[in-house]
């Protein structure tokens, strides 16, 4: 049995009926062995899930129900923080459209302590159902849809400079001013850049993982990356940070589609757009032939869904011109 410690389990949720019942189910035992309270913060759901909570919290006083006005993760994570952060050594942080281990909190834990991390971060399993949502996994498990980051494709354990938020010493969370609540995407990236000029140290967890469920249609898929893309966006302007090549490849998308407008003039400004649509969709019919399921050739227009709306939403806020604001500490 893990070493108790003082910890919170805080889980941002909006309209999550379908799983929040079964993910606390899950998380209590884990809650009783690390010593955790699990903190939901609600962002005013209309669907069944406060009602799920508020049964659970009624039989369990470890379960706590909070108000998240604010609606978006760093919100609620920092909200959990102030109410419930007094006296705890360590933030675990739980979406609730994810997957875990049953030993999930107690694998971070016993690494925070083992390595000295003053952040655990984990990596992601991609998993879908149904033919858009299984291609949307594969292209995010994929090089071509994530560009090989560390995050998305396992760990045997070693220091990073960014990763899947898993757990937080509370100490270095309120230290650095906690997650900056202009940020409705890439919260996570923009506090471990702070965390680093801070001097504390990220830990890519060897022992555990977490999967993810993608969006289930290609219009889901394509405003969760537009966010992604305004969120790294926001990152460069609000730190001076140069995009890393894996993701300078994929600015270049909406650029070439822009470019292929000009067609009419010249066939010769389609090729870029062209050459780059064929990449993605040659890539998807190779992983169909492969796994011998046609429905993955879809994973190539998922990687380009991605791609573009990426590419989009980073140039519509580098051009918009509004950094992050530093969170209050």
């Amino acid at each position: 049995m893990t070493e108790t410690n003082s910890s919170i389990i805080v889980i941002p949720c909006l309209n999550e009926e379908r799983h929040i019942g079964g993910l606390l189910a899950q998380l209590r035992p884990a809650a009783q062995r690390v010593g955790a309270r699990i903190i939901v913060a609600d962002g005013g759901s209309r669907d069944g899930t406060r009602a799920i909570v508020a049964r659970v919290a009624a039989v369990d006083d470890n379960v706590v129900l909070i108000d998240n006005p604010a609606r978006i993760q760093s919100a609620a994570v920092n909200l959990a923080v102030e109410l419930c952060g007094d006296g705890t050594d360590y933030l675990i942080r739980i979406d609730a459209h994810g997957g875990y281990p049953d030993d999930y909190c107690d694998q971070l834990i016993e690494e925070a302590k083992e390595t000295g991390a003053d952040s655990v971060a984990v990596s992601m399993l991609t998993e879908g159902n149904g033919t858009v949502q299984q291609a949307a996994a594969a292209a995010q498990n994929s090089k071509l849809g994530t560009g090989g980051s560390k995050h998305r494709h396992g760990s045997q354990g070693e220091w990073v400079d960014h990763g899947h938020h898993a757990l937080i010493r509370i100490a270095a969370f309120r230290d650095v001013g906690g997650y900056d609540e202009s940020f409705s995407h890439n919260e996570d990236a923009e506090l471990d850049h702070r965390l680093r000029e801070a001097g504390y140290r990220i830990w890519m967890s060897g022992r555990t993982r977490m999967t993810y469920f993608p969006r289930a249609s290609l219009g889901g898929l394509f405003r969760q990356y537009l966010g992604y893309g305004r969120g790294r966006a926001k990152n460069v302007l609000k730190h001076r940070v140069i995009p890393k090549l894996r993701q300078i490849a994929p600015l270049m998308v909406a650029p070439a589609a822009c470019l292929a407008l000009l067609s009419f003039v010249h066939w010769i400004f389609a090729m870029p757009f062209l050459a780059w649509a064929a990449i993605c969709l040659g890539y998807g019919i190779t992983l169909a032939w492969r796994a011998g399921n046609p429905g993955l050739a879809l994973a190539g227009v998922s990687a380009m869904v991605m791609h573009f709306a990426w590419s989009l939403g980073f140039w519509l806020q580098l051009l918009n011109g509004q950094p992050g604001r530093r969170a209050a500490a």
